[in-house]
């Protein structure tokens, strides 16, 4: 039997597979360019190229594809067969350097902000050769980033390794005042963890709202949800069980770490977690992940959904990007060792990151926000809006102490007893766990826990990444010039904990009381939707920020402010109109036809016996007719809502008004349609139903 480690990453071009098929002098030239970020030689590009090719055309590959991420949200490829003429009519397998480093696709269709017209179609694809190329059906998949013919960023590739470049950079700054001599670079590593649905296949195509929009903008509670906890951790089902074996091989091949699998909290809902890895890299896998997760789903009969709320009433699926900072030598910049009292360069990085969150909370909420996961956001199922920081008992009395000059004193190691002499003991972690918390510290990383199922991580990484080369930055520029760096650096951390203490918070994020006490006593930001938080991308601190980081420029800010807020007005318009059609095509008459029915068995009784009164029947005839008259005329104020958009002078305006009029109008109808649906016999009711869907796959 074949065995996992024989064909993990055998889809891959990685070192391995380089190691194998290019000259030495190559290779090694290849690595200083992915290690070190030297600049690559057109004879180097060459040589990887025909390797490449060879190497993927023995794995049955015939087309080459430039792999990128435009802002759309997903991937994007245009496929090219390595064929070329050949003088005696035949054809041969050609590909060039330039064709592996530079693609030229049409940038016309692509969200762009207007940073581009319509007319103007040129954009460039540039070769990454810091992720490894990778076959999949028969194409080589060449990740890219993607730009306008100007030079301006059109994915989120682009300013991601941006980002991780302005990160490294800062962060070798601290790590040679330290005496760091030997780090080359500093890199961010992230592990998302991905939640997702499974259902039937057929009861997903008779559904017109997850067709169109990925989520049920329909359905009354069934009588059991996640009342009982029973699938958190349950015994896998066997039908799900095959589904996720193959997945695993699916992804194992392309040298995705896939490592952990369970059911999550909602009936029919899972969790996929990889191991941690560079956070480009992670990034294009997760991308792909997604992307294999509902092939492979297919396969089996089956479809995965990845909205953020694909179902009222239990949880919805999150994406929480653990990251963390390490050198090349394996230092874990966030690792507190076994004295954090006493390890400065921990608590330096450390206090950057709360400096960061604390200054920059807005944009890790823009950075998250969708309207899929307007709905998800504090609903008692993941974090609040608001953004804080949750470190634990330990950390905290660490920077409490620092802060008023006191001794720490470390409290004793607890060895947990479960009182049976044959279970092990074993030590307690100095720090629990906070799932209400937005971003908790988890013993060498921080969990963002913001992130919603369908979103890309980079644009979490990005602000992130960002908002710690700034504090990293603003410590080097004070420690460089200190005349006495011990001194400097104590009162630089006990100056940031006094500063920002603000946004740390270990208690009950779910509590509406801390919402109130952050928004009222602490300051902190609190949006609870879309249209809420994306203008404040353009904050003047924003754009100071990240145009000197020089992770964006001021017109890809500007665009990526209108590429939000328009995707957000389309997804929510498409719902809405979903939503008139599915009232009008299918509740309504199908309501209206139980009605007729049980008003006709009430003429018939009553015609046999004229002295029944046939009180439940007519009580219920009188109920749903008042129900069609109330769908109808909520379907119409619905449509009339959606029309009035038309006339907004800006998509600002236009997400305020969906937030406003149509979210709050979707909502009315939906209520009356769930209590229709409470009260029609269910052989009348036009599609599958809450109960069927969370309980299908068995």
């Amino acid at each position: 039997m074949e065995s996992v480690s024989d064909y993990f990453g055998c889809m891959v071009f990685d070192d391995r597979a380089m190691k194998a098929q290019l000259p030495a002098p190559v290779y090694q030239s290849l690595r200083k360019t992915i290690d070190e970020g030297a600049r690559l030689d057109a004879s180097v590009a060459n040589a990887v190229a025909a390797a490449m090719k060879d190497w993927a055309v023995a794995r049955g590959a015939t087309h080459y594809t430039h792999w990128f991420q435009p802002l759309t949200g997903i991937t994007a490829e245009k496929h090219d067969s390595f064929i070329s003429p050949a003088p005696d009519g035949g054809v041969i397998m050609d590909f060039s350097g330039k064709e592996l480093i530079r693609g030229e696709p049409d940038a016309s269709s692509f969200p762009s902000g207007g940073l581009r017209a319509t007319f103007e179609a040129r954009g460039y694809t540039a070769w990454d050769p810091t992720s490894y190329a990778f076959i999949k059906g028969k194409t080589l998949c060449i990740p890219t980033a993607f730009c306008s013919y100007s030079g301006d960023a059109l994915d989120k590739k682009t300013p991601l390794l941006r980002s991780m470049e302005a990160l490294n950079r800062q962060a070798m700054r601290i790590l040679k005042l330290f005496g760091n001599t030997d780090v080359k670079c500093v890199r961010t590593s992230v592990g998302p963890e991905q939640e997702y649905f499974l259902i039937p296949q057929e009861l997903y195509e008779k559904r017109k709202d997850l067709i169109y929009t990925g989520r049920t903008l329909f359905g009354a509670k069934p009588p059991k949800g996640q009342e009982l906890d029973d699938h958190y951790f349950g015994v896998i089902k066997p039908r799900v069980a095959a589904y996720m074996e193959d997945l695993n091989r699916e992804l194992w091949k392309l040298g995705i770490l896939a490592k952990t699998e369970h059911n999550e909290v909602a009936p029919s809902q899972h969790e996929l977690a990889p191991i941690y890895t560079t956070t480009n890299v992670a990034t294009d896998h997760n991308q792909l992940t997604m992307e294999i997760m509902q092939k492979v789903a297919a396969r089996h009969g089956l479809v995965c959904l990845l909205h953020e709320k694909p179902f009222a009433g239990v949880n919805g699926s999150g994406k929480h990007n653990n990251w963390s900072i390490s050198t090349d030598t394996g230092v874990n910049l966030l690792s507190p060792g076994e004295t954090p009292y006493e390890n400065a360069q921990f608590l330096l990085f450390l206090c950057a990151v709360i400096k960061a969150v604390d200054d920059y909370q807005d944009l890790l909420r823009i950075a998250v926000a969708t309207a899929g996961n307007d709905h998800r956001l504090g609903a008692n199922e993941a974090p609040p809006a608001v953004v804080s920081i949750f470190l634990g008992d330990e950390l905290t009395a660490i920077l409490d102490a620092i802060e008023h000059d006191t001794p720490y004193l470390a409290a004793e190691k607890t060895t947990m007893k479960l009182g049976v002499n044959v279970l092990p003991r074993f030590p307690r972690d100095n720090t629990d766990r906070n799932r209400t918390s937005p971003f908790a510290f988890t013993g060498n990383k921080f969990e963002f826990r913001m992130l919603g199922s369908s979103n890309s991580i980079a644009c979490a990484n990005i602000m992130l990444n960002a908002a710690v080369a700034e504090s990293l930055k603003i410590y080097a520029d004070r420690l460089e010039n200190a005349a006495d760096f011990e001194t400097a650096l104590h009162d630089m951390i006990k100056k940031t904990i006094q500063d920002h203490k603000r946004i740390i918070f270990n208690g009950n994020g779910y509590d509406g009381a801390w919402i109130k006490e952050a928004t009222e006593n602490r300051g902190l930001c609190n949006y609870p939707t879309t249209p809420d938080c994306i203008p404040h991308i353009l904050d003047e601190k924003n754009v100071t920020m990240l145009t000197s980081q020089k992770v964006f420029t001021q017109t890809e800010l500007k665009s990526r402010c209108e590429i939000t807020l328009d995707n957000y007005c389309k997804a929510v318009t498409i719902e809405a109109n979903t939503m008139v059609d599915m009232a009008r095509k299918q509740i309504l008459p199908a309501v209206e036809s139980y009605a007729a029915e049980v008003a006709s068995a009430v003429a018939v009784k009553k015609a046999a016996a004229p002295q029944l009164t046939c009180a439940y029947e007519s009580g219920l005839v009188t109920r749903l007719s008042a129900m069609t008259d109330q769908i109808a005329a909520y379907t119409d104020a619905l449509e009339d809502a959606v029309l009035k958009l038309k006339g907004a002078e800006s998509v600002i305006t236009e997400s305020q008004r969906i937030r406003d009029t149509v979210l709050p109008a979707m909502a009315r109808l939906r209520a009356v349609a769930d209590e229709a649906e409470t009260v029609t016999a269910e052989e009348f009711w036009p599609f599958p139903t809450y109960g069927e869907l969370l309980f299908g796959v068995r």
